[in-house]
């Protein structure tokens, strides 16, 4: 009875959302009103140009439509996202993403014609909206639509676009989760096989003990070598699929979307990688430190996210005990980031049991009609799901201090989206390092921080250089598997500045990250957010509690300020210059010399 008390525990509360899951009638229901309230407004912005024929009331009424569209579109997605993660193979729940994604390209259409409509009205009417008090806290959305909206086709042919997208681009994203939902591995462990997800295998692996790691690693590879040509399809087409859209728009870099998205300049992703680049070097001492722990010469990809010590000889961190340690260390900072962290276990907001069955990978979504979110983890008791449950939570703190904005003015792009997470996931290692029992325990807490940073500083740098090389030759045409095997390799090689005695040809296939349609590049906003956080968690150590107001005020104009205006209003920083970004870096690389130091004592 007390096991199936923390099942339950573990898994998160969707009923009390839409009870029935996937065959949900409540959520068919919301559904259906969704649809024809999108399908309506798409009719009037088409046929129906009388009915804004006063400027002024006129478009006022279809921005308030688009704002309550778009947050219901936001919760339907939600509860599919969920349901989808937690289980691969609920063929309805696929149907009902379908239905979604239809319905999203619906509205992605339409609001074409709601840009064309912004940029023919006269300033006069535009300024009519700023100054009426319904619609002055979305300035900062509807001038960033009139501006998006000049570097784009007309509105016919981006309704075209969106409308294609739905069989083509987002299709071929969808295609990438069918081949991974059917993936399973054969694996044994201390002398019994079972069969695993490729979540499942991921979490064996890196907490496997070093001799069976390689071995794990060689499945890993196999699996992901089998589906190889499948995923060079999706994602050779999704590339293409976006490339002609860009030179359609006239858009001749591929970083123009993602940076526009991010609301970030050129300069500030320059001043940030360039930092990154001339401090790589600076962890070679903690992976040759690593390696001496291991007992390897040197370390291998998958050693980098390695314990220090195989999980069959550390105790399991119980689910209570990952609840108490994050919500206490949360207090030190804000009581009531405490509280609501709190909340989030209580209220069951949190979907953490290790079972076959669910995607890898974690992730925090909103539903902005309930004003809740829900977190999803696979929490196997290592320090590393502690500080991934801290992170997640940082999303929904963040989600939860914009609750009282107008939907559209609570849009954060990805990249400040990754800051409150990162932030609460460093106030959490930090507590845990403090608070460790010996030197034992601080080197694995330790290990765990800056293998963080590593994933930060390398690994993403390897994406990024990776993404930005694969989309340059697939202008001129089709990569195959082989050869997106060697851009991997060759990035892996440049960020990792050539320290492992092992890469990963296949991560391309492997990592969900490149399928995901709606977000372009999505490995520079982590670095951003992970540098960014650590800049403001400097600020924070250095000033105390009283920070923590100055910290929920940075993160309520998260979604309507660019992020160089932000950096500026609240604390003072030029992200187009270097100097933040190396205090930042500074700053995440405090307890490298400590680690060196414990290791050498060690061994």
């Amino acid at each position: 009875m007390g096991g199936d008390r923390v099942s339950e525990q573990q898994r998160w509360d969707l009923e009390s959302l839409y009870a029935g899951g996937s065959h949900s009638p409540a959520f068919r229901n919301f559904l259906d009103d969704l649809e024809t309230n999108v399908t309506s407004f798409s009719m009037v912005l088409q046929n129906t140009p009388g009915a804004m024929q006063s400027p002024d009331m006129g478009l006022k009424a279809v921005i308030l439509t688009m704002q309550d569209l778009s947050k219901r579109l936001r919760e339907a997605g939600a509860f599919v996202s969920c349901l989808t993660a937690q289980n691969v193979h609920d063929a309805e729940a696929k149907t009902l993403q379908t239905r979604v994604n239809r319905i999203r390209s619906t509205l992605k259409s339409a609001l074409a014609l709601l840009d064309e409509r912004l940029q023919q009205a006269g300033e006069s009417s535009i300024q009519a909206l700023f100054d009426d008090p319904e619609l002055a806290p979305l300035a900062f959305t509807i001038e960033e639509r009139i501006e998006r909206s000049k570097r784009r086709l007309p509105a016919e042919q981006e309704r075209l676009i969106a409308r294609l997208s739905a069989d083509g681009y987002i299709a071929w994203g969808e295609l990438y989760d069918t081949i991974v939902g059917r993936m399973a591995a054969e694996i044994e462990m201390e002398g019994r096989r079972e069969t695993v997800s490729m979540g499942q295998l991921s979490n064996r692996m890196t907490q496997a003990a070093q001799r069976d790691r390689d071995r794990l690693f060689d499945v890993w590879e196999s699996s992901w070598a089998r589906e190889a040509d499948l995923c060079a399809d999706a994602l050779n087409h999704l590339a293409g699929f976006r490339l002609q859209v860009y030179e359609a728009r006239g858009w001749h870099s591929v970083l123009e979307e993602p940076l526009e998205m991010n609301r970030m300049s050129r300069e500030t992703l320059e001043a940030m990688w360039d930092a990154v680049a001339r401090n790589q070097e600076r962890l070679l001492p903690y992976f040759a430190a690593k390696a001496r722990l291991l007992g390897v010469e040197k370390l291998s990809f998958v050693d980098v996210d390695a314990p220090l010590e195989a999980s069959a000889h550390r105790r399991a961190i119980s689910y209570e005990e990952a609840r108490q340690f994050i919500v206490e260390q949360f207090a030190a900072f804000s009581p009531e980031m405490a509280a609501f962290a709190d909340s989030c276990f209580e209220r069951r907001w949190i979907e953490a049991e290790d079972r076959p069955g669910k995607r890898p990978g974690g992730f925090c979504t909103s539903f902005p009609v309930h004003g809740e979110s829900r977190i999803f983890v696979t929490f196997s008791g290592t320090p590393g799901n502690v500080a991934t449950l801290a992170h997640e939570i940082g999303h929904a703190y963040h989600q939860h201090v914009m609750r009282d904005l107008p939907y559209l003015a609570t849009q954060y792009a990805m990249n400040v989206a990754e800051t409150a997470s990162t932030f609460a996931e460093a106030i959490v290692s930090d507590a845990a390092i403090r608070a460790a029992s010996g030197d034992g325990e601080r080197l694995e807490l330790l290990n765990d921080k800056l293998q963080r940073a590593a994933a930060m500083l390398m690994n993403i740098h390897a994406r990024f250089l990776f993404e930005t090389r694969f989309y340059e030759e697939r202008k001129r045409g089709y990569v195959p598997a082989e050869r997106l095997n060697q851009l991997m390799v060759g990035a892996q090689q440049e960020a990792y500045r050539g320290s492992l005695r092992r890469y990963h040809p296949h991560f391309w296939a492997s990592k969900l990250h490149f399928y995901i349609t709606g977000t372009p590049f999505y490995n520079f906003p982590y670095t951003f957010g992970y540098l960014f956080s650590s800049g403001i968690h400097a600020m924070a150590a250095a000033e105390g509690r009283t920070f923590s107001r100055r910290y929920v005020e940075l993160l309520r104009d998260t979604g309507r300020m660019r992020v160089e205006d932000l950096a500026q209003k609240h604390i003072g920083a030029d992200l187009t210059k270097p100097d933040f970004w190396q205090s930042a870096i500074d700053f995440a690389l405090r307890d490298l010399d400590v680690f060196v130091q414990l290791a050498d004592k060690r061994v």
